[in-house]
């Protein structure tokens, strides 16, 4: 283990080894108010690539036309993956242009069934083992708006096969999700320049 990486404080008694536990996949939720939900899991999803971890990306709300830098960067790498073998595979797929896999181009009433096409369909790639880790950004407004069902995707993630790990985010993540996974961050704004009426700027939002 790297120098600096903290111990648990109790060790259960669940007649697993460390290594068993050390390996067990991981469910995050980044919620809150706060600024850095996306930020943070991306920032997960580059340590999982440099570990050669297979990573799908699925953006739930975010449109099309909005090229994040993140998504930019790992498409990047995943070519540099394809070219060198260096890391793992990258997907990256967005529901504001119908999911890459349809390309379904969807009206503001079609999002309800579009953002289940999506959920539907990495729920099968779960079930596949397709990735080794997932991103599911700004998931939990479906969720909320109920437009997928949470005890669905709760007991979907609670089943998953193999080593999987999936992080999901988005402000107001319901409890159910909260209850199922393994580590759960609140971002609790206390200062933010919007505050002060400046927008949003290259290179901190984009």
């Amino acid at each position: 283990m790297p120098q600096g990486i903290p111990l648990p404080e109790n060790v259960p008694d669940d007649g697993l080894t460390t290594r068993q536990r050390r390996n067990a996949p991981v469910l995050a939720v980044h919620t809150g108010p706060g600024k850095g939900k996306s930020t943070a899991a991306f920032g997960m999803a580059l340590r999982a690539w440099n570990q050669g971890f297979d990573i799908g990306v699925f953006q739930f709300v975010k449109s099309a036309k909005w090229k994040v830098g993140e998504e930019a960067a790992f498409r990047a790498l995943g070519d540099l993956h394809t070219a060198t073998g260096a890391g793992g595979p990258v997907q990256w797929h967005k529901m504001g242009e119908g999911w890459s896999w349809t390309r379904k181009k969807g009206s503001d009433e079609d999002h309800a069934q579009i953002a289940l096409e999506g959920w539907r369909e990495i729920a099968r790639r779960i079930a596949d083992e397709e990735h080794r880790f997932y991103v599911l950004d700004e998931f939990t407004y479906p969720l909320k708006w109920g437009w997928v069902d949470v005890d669905e995707v709760v007991t979907t993630l609670r089943e998953r096969p193999g080593n999987q790990h999936v992080v999901i985010t988005g402000r107001d993540a319901p409890q159910a999700l909260i209850d199922a996974a393994d580590l759960v961050t609140e971002m609790t704004k206390v200062k933010h320049p919007m505050d002060a009426g400046r927008k949003g700027q290259r290179g901190i939002e984009w």
